[in-house]
């Protein structure tokens, strides 16, 4: 009985952490459907369970001195998808930003960090967010983070404040 038990804990847990998934197509719509070819460019998509992320970023959150009210925006995220692009061409972001407006984004925050340029992009139905887009832009590397959650204005705006004053 212990022995079914066990098995069953372990084909359990292998169903849950396939969506832990690392790979080299793009896992985001605009990149996987637009029949685009991208030049060269080299994807790196990852989609990690939250339930196995969540208490791995609240961690390092309070290990960085992040304040309380940003890490509790974390229990708000729903899903988190993580896609990494080298080789990248100005041409492709450019493209990007469109269909990005095209499917109701508006542009929250525009940060230059160090060269880098990130940009927060959410997607708003009444006073809900339930989409929020980042892109991060150094050179020939993209970095892009799609979040889903229930989120208001305000938890954006205390997000931005928060990265804005580091």
């Amino acid at each position: 009985m212990k022995i079914i038990r066990n098995v069953c804990f372990a084909l359990g847990m292998m169903f849950l952490l396939q969506s832990c998934i690392v790979s080299e197509k793009p896992n985001m719509a605009y990149f996987s459907d637009s029949g685009q070819d991208f030049k060269g460019a080299k994807f790196v998509s990852i989609n990690v369970p939250l339930f196995l992320a969540k208490p791995f970023i609240k961690k390092a959150l309070r290990e960085d001195g992040e304040a309380e009210e940003v890490i509790r925006l974390v229990r708000k995220v729903s899903r988190i998808k993580v896609m990494t692009v080298e080789n990248g061409d100005p041409e492709m972001l450019k493209d990007f930003a469109g269909y990005l407006s095209n499917n109701r984004y508006e542009e929250w925050a525009s940060i230059k960090h160090d060269g880098d340029n990130v940009n927060i992009r959410v997607k708003q139905k009444g006073d809900a967010i339930r989409n929020m887009l980042i892109t991060v832009h150094s050179g020939k590397e993209l970095v892009f983070v799609d979040v889903k959650g229930n989120f208001t204005a305000n938890d954006i705006s205390k997000m931005i404040a928060s990265a804005s004053d580091k």
